[in-house]
């Protein structure tokens, strides 16, 4: 297949170059030439009238599940969900079977995504088994391919050995992304609140998601290291992280796009696609997560794409597994925020792209002539019923299921090479 293409009459958004308008672009070999440049007769062309030609989008935080749980998903699996939702890059962490603690785990996952649609970026644990007691090799891991370490799924209760994180993986330019959450509050199904209390549902207090953001930020602040938080959910999250930029301490953070679209009463039904951690919060929380993305104190958005099969999820919500599969509806839920006027076109392409590209340290995130012609090109308009039949994950279990949506990545190119296309 072509790695050399003439995308023309697109409306083509790169944050990181300030360009927002109507353009031709052209790629030659994999790499990107440039705007506007006169395009070679051999050079086959793709007509992106009424499009938008972007960066390949970057999910930050997805699981994959191999090695050990590959019934669920798998690299090459879950690489083609990436793809049809419009991203190039995936960051997967490290909560697999085994834990991906060390260069040997590291080295599998590089070798197995060089089968995959996207690039595939694997995040090593921060301690051994994710257990919290003593930390990684990071520096084996970095060499192996690691851009990132993390405990995700399970809390760093010891805040000793969280600093020494900070401190360690700044030696080797590597962000830590923290799992925000005071376990000893953390044991409940749902957001406590008075949904919770309508179901019988034991509930998460907003205050075990704020309590390890504000350790978090002081271990940063004591240390000057970076942190990035993970899939914040809560308004007194969002409040702690803006006073902390204020400061000009160095953390970063996200939020998925359930949290932004979706509250607690989603419960109301005990579908267990809505039971995830950090569990869906309350109306005021989603709007303060709303905010938070229009306003830069949130930098980025990721999925926390979490498969799982029905033997985790078709039983009683108290027992059922946490987590949502979300690369393939990420997209259509964060368009909505641009119809809703809560954020602009740009912005979207920020959230998605440019800053998670930046955070990593990635090469990509931008549309820069001689970068990787790591793009996706969305139909804003595009509607379409996201089907269980449909689903190019190995899992179902979502909350917008034959849900109609707007809004679709219809083409996803890596390296100049299509890995996906709706385009006729």
């Amino acid at each position: 297949m072509s790695a050399s293409w003439y995308i023309k009459n697109g409306r083509i958004i790169d944050p990181a170059n300030d360009i927002d308008r109507i353009a031709d672009l052209l790629v030659i070999d994999g790499r990107i030439v440039g705007t506007d440049q006169p395009a070679p007769a051999d050079v086959p062309e793709i007509d992106a009238h009424g499009l938008w030609v972007v960066p390949g989008l970057i999910d930050m935080h997805v699981h994959l599940r191999e090695p050990g749980e590959e019934y669920k998903e798998d690299i090459v699996s879950g690489a083609r969900a990436a793809a049809a939702g419009g991203f190039t890059g995936v960051a997967c962490m490290p909560n697999t079977r085994p834990v991906n603690d060390c260069a040997a785990v590291t080295a599998m996952i590089v070798a197995r995504a060089a089968e995959a649609a996207v690039r595939v970026y694997p995040v090593g644990a921060i301690s051994l088994g994710c257990e919290g007691k003593r930390l990684a090799e990071f520096g084996e891991m970095r060499h192996a391919g690691i851009v990132a370490v993390s405990d995700d799924g399970r809390p760093v209760r010891d805040s000793q050995l969280m600093r020494r994180a900070l401190e360690y993986a700044s030696d080797f330019g590597l962000p830590v992304i923290s799992h925000s959450e005071e376990a000893a509050l953390s044991t409940g199904v749902m957001h406590e609140g008075p949904v919770s209390t309508r179901l019988g549902l034991k509930g998460i207090p907003a205050a075990a998601e704020a309590i390890m953001v504000y350790r978090e930020i002081a271990l940063a602040e004591l240390t000057g290291a970076r942190v990035h938080i993970a899939h914040v959910s809560t308004a007194m999250a969002i409040e702690l992280i803006r006073a902390a930029k204020g400061r000009g301490v160095r953390v970063s953070a996200e939020t998925a796009p359930h949290y932004f679209t979706l509250t607690d009463e989603a419960v109301l039904g005990y579908d267990t696609n809505t039971k995830m951690n950090p569990p869906l919060r309350s109306a005021s929380d989603r709007e303060a997560i709303r905010q938070a993305l229009a306003d830069g104190t949130l930098d980025a958005i990721a999925t926390d794409h979490a498969p799982h099969s029905i033997l985790e999820k078709e039983v009683e919500f108290d027992w059922a597994a946490n987590g949502i599969i979300g690369l393939e509806t990420a997209l259509p839920l964060t368009l909505a925020l641009v119809r809703d006027r809560v954020i602009a076109e740009r912005r979207l392409v920020e959230l998605l792209a440019t800053a998670p590209a930046s955070i990593l340290g990635l090469a990509s995130g931008t549309l820069s002539p001689g970068a990787a012609a790591d793009i996706t090109v969305i139909d804003p308009q595009r509607q379409f019923v996201y089907a269980a039949d449909q689903v190019v994950s190995k899992s179902r279990n979502s909350p917008f299921l034959d849900q109609s949506l707007q809004g679709r990545a219809v083409l996803t190119m890596v390296d100049g090479t299509i890995r996906h296309s709706l385009l006729v």
